[in-house]
């Protein structure tokens, strides 16, 4: 399987064609991992919605359009987890913290430990000898593209079967998706090893492997580990306190602006861009802070075709530039007589740190940093407190609400 451009006309094309594969199809088809390029089930369009390319709100309207909202209930909740999971991750800001911290030790550690390197080395290399496991990395590199539910048993099995860190294993994901979301890929792999929802965890078990793979894989017995419990351990002290979700400063209107096109929002044309007055633009590629240990090339590439497609809707000449240093930004800003640095908003995650560090030096020169938040996520981030199910009781109410029946 190979994924086409990085652009809205292509993402839209994708979801046009998947419409009327959102209903029954789906439901029943979408737990199955049929191999690569053989993902006939699901949508694939994670890659476009990731960047809002194609948006979330889109998609579900074309869901419901075409097979109501009972029809379209499985799809319609799948795409809401999305908005879920970057809610919860929000709400609980530290925990982001704790996954960048925690996987900078953990790669500290492996410098010194050298058993540890080389399970590491087979595991990301496919040569653990279970089968299944290592044709899902090989897919993984080659396609930057796992099934959900190979996500899922990849994860346990990394986890509890070959016994490695967990982290490290979610740094393999991230590293290497095209959809590669620091919210769904960082709280997925907390869920598998049973620390987003305490007491819950998901066990890799071969029997649902062979039905779900169609038998393609089947691991003999004990090849799998037989899980008892997830790895609560490892925070004792349990789940942070919810946060009040983070206020963006709302842009001011004709004032001199320098928009950031990033990745996190490929519709910048809905986001309110007429009405601030724009003396610079920067095409802001930040895939390489994804992780030390650097990102698999089509992430960057495909990063890269975003933002130009981005760009040139939105009907700005953006100067391309590197997230390094934040004092690159803002002597660019100064230089451009930029008032305020506006962009849609950045959720938590390795951009929005690097944003962090550049506000203060933005202050200090008089430039403001500005955001704009979609109605979508307003809709949503408020219930995600804990587990799906309060999100899933809205998507009526929310879906009436944004007036997408």
């Amino acid at each position: 399987m190979t994924f086409g451009p990085a652009t809205r006309a292509e993402g839209v094309a994708r979801m046009e064609s998947f419409v009327p594969r959102m209903g029954r199809r789906y439901t029943t088809g979408r737990n199955f991992d049929r191999g690569p390029g053989q993902h006939r089930d699901v949508s694939c369009l994670s890659p476009w919605l990731r960047r809002r390319l194609v948006t979330e709100e889109e998609v579900v309207m074309a869901a419901i359009g075409a097979h109501g909202l009972e029809g379209a209930e499985k799809f319609v909740q799948e795409v809401f987890w999305r908005g879920y999971f970057k809610g919860w991750l929000e709400r609980r800001p530290s925990v982001w913290a704790a996954y960048r911290d925690g996987l900078a030790d953990d790669l500290a550690a492996l410098e010194h430990d050298h058993d540890l390197q080389h399970r590491v080395a087979e595991a990301e290399s496919g040569r653990t000898g279970i089968d299944c496991f290592d044709a899902w990395v090989q897919e993984l590199v080659e396609t930057g593209y796992l099934h959900n539910h190979a996500r899922m048993w990849f994860a346990s099995i990394w986890i509890f079967t070959l016994r490695l860190p967990w982290r490290i294993g979610a740094d393999v994901f991230y590293r290497h998706l095209l959809d590669g979301d620091p919210a769904s890929n960082t709280l997925s792999w907390r869920w598998v090893a049973g620390l987003h929802t305490r007491g819950k965890y998901y066990a890799a078990q071969s029997c649902n492997i062979a039905k779900f793979t169609g038998q393609r894989f089947a691991p003999a017995a004990g090849e799998l580990a037989e899980v008892t419990e997830g790895l609560e351990g490892l925070e004792p002290e349990g789940l942070p306190e919810l946060q009040a979700l983070r206020k963006a400063r709302a842009p001011l209107a004709r004032v001199p602006s320098l928009v950031l096109v990033t990745e996190e929002d490929g519709r910048l044309e809905e986001l309110g861009l007429e009405q601030v007055e724009i003396c610079g633009a920067v095409r802001l590629s930040a895939s390489h802070l994804r992780s030390p240990r650097g990102v698999a090339e089509p992430v960057a590439e495909f990063e890269a075709g975003a933002l130009s497609d981005i760009a040139q809707r939105a009907g700005v000449v953006a100067t391309p530039m590197r997230a390094e240093s934040p004092e690159a930004l803002v002597a660019l800003a100064a230089r451009v007589g930029a008032r305020q640095v506006v962009t849609a908003y950045l959720p938590e995650g390795p951009l929005g740190d690097w944003m962090q560090a550049a506000v203060p030096l933005l202050e200090a020169e008089g430039i403001a940093f500005c955001e704009w938040q979609r109605e979508w996520d307003l809709a949503i981030w408020p219930h995600a407190t804990a587990g799906f199910f309060k999100v899933k009781k809205q998507i009526p109410r929310i879906v009436a609400q944004r007036q997408l029946l």
